[in-house]
């Protein structure tokens, strides 16, 4: 039986260099078995979602999202609420590109990503879930919350590739006056923290922004999140932080929680404050939420 290929890209991704390569990019997956097709997003809300939940329900094998981070997302809550999940595989076409990052796909050349699946080397990844408002959402990369979250995200692209990480220390300095710190509940594997908090993150891999040591330990497939939980907002504090981030040395820092754990409930505190959560840098709703790790959920193309 021939197998079934779907490319789901995103025209303005990548400076729109997207189009221009459709046509190698599908020649590349029909070299590695497949029937290919594609579907180009259109400005609707949730395009890729809605796309990616379709072809799969048609029985496709393999979905390739191809744009930024948020395509990528998209595709992932198209999918991993299914029973019958297709393999996914990844073109980065996006600015900081931190999922492909850590599947060692390329991403300076959108048809060498797509050699990737020629290569046949899968692997089963972790996909985060979090509950909220009885409504489910899907991420690969990070979820969190507090006033510092937006550092995570709140980066110009046009930014970041300047000056990679002088942006976000940049960012940092602009936003230093207005950290606040929120009262929450954290119930996590191995305890829990009641207490202020400038921002948590639970990280499933150990690219965030481009950069590897944030989350040092963290492993793709073992079922676990990588939790930190910053307790300060002091500004010189969260200076230090950020500058030790650079290698890893962060986690030792006494305003640091760092810990493994399956899942994390999370609770406001403050009465009447209402504070958003972050999956793959955009907004995924408000909490309380709670995250559960779904292990080896789905198959990925990923890099030799």
């Amino acid at each position: 039986m021939i197998k079934k290929a779907r490319l789901i890209y995103n025209p303005v991704s990548g400076h729109e260099q997207m189009p221009k390569n459709v046509a190698d990019i599908l020649n590349i997956v029909e070299q590695a078995g497949y029937e290919a097709s594609a579907y180009r997003t259109t400005p609707e809300a949730f395009s890729a979602q809605h796309e990616a939940t379709r072809v799969a329900k048609a029985g496709f094998d393999l979905i390739i999202a191809a744009g930024g981070d948020g395509t990528i997302n998209e595709v992932v809550n198209g999918v991993a609420g299914l029973s019958q999940r297709p393999k996914l595989a990844i073109i980065p076409a996006g600015t900081t590109n931190d999922f492909a990052r850590a599947l060692r796909i390329p991403r300076d050349n959108l048809v060498e990503a797509a050699k990737v699946i020629l290569q046949g080397k899968t692997r089963k990844m972790d996909v985060g879930q979090a509950i909220s408002d009885n409504e489910d959402k899907y991420f690969v990369n990070i979820a969190g919350s507090g006033s510092l979250t937006e550092l995570t995200y709140g980066v110009p692209s046009e930014l970041k590739s300047a000056m990679g990480y002088g942006a976000y220390l940049i960012k940092g300095a602009e936003m230093l006056p207005s950290i606040s710190k929120s009262h929450m509940k954290l119930s996590y594997d191995n305890g829990v923290y009641d207490g202020d908090l400038s921002m948590f993150l639970l990280g499933m891999t150990n690219s965030i922004g481009g950069f590897e040591q944030i989350m040092p330990d963290a492993e793709l497939s073992d079922g676990l999140f990588q939790l930190i939980v910053i307790k300060t907002a002091d500004p010189l504090a969260l200076l230090s932080l950020m500058v030790m981030a650079l290698n890893g040395k962060h986690v030792n820092d006494p305003n640091i929680i760092y810990t493994k754990t399956r899942s994390l409930k999370v609770e406001m505190i403050d009465n009447g404050k209402k504070v958003p959560f972050n999956l793959d840098g955009e907004i995924g709703g408000y909490l309380p939420v709670t995250f559960k790790n779904l292990k080896q959920h789905i198959e990925f193309y990923v890099g030799k």
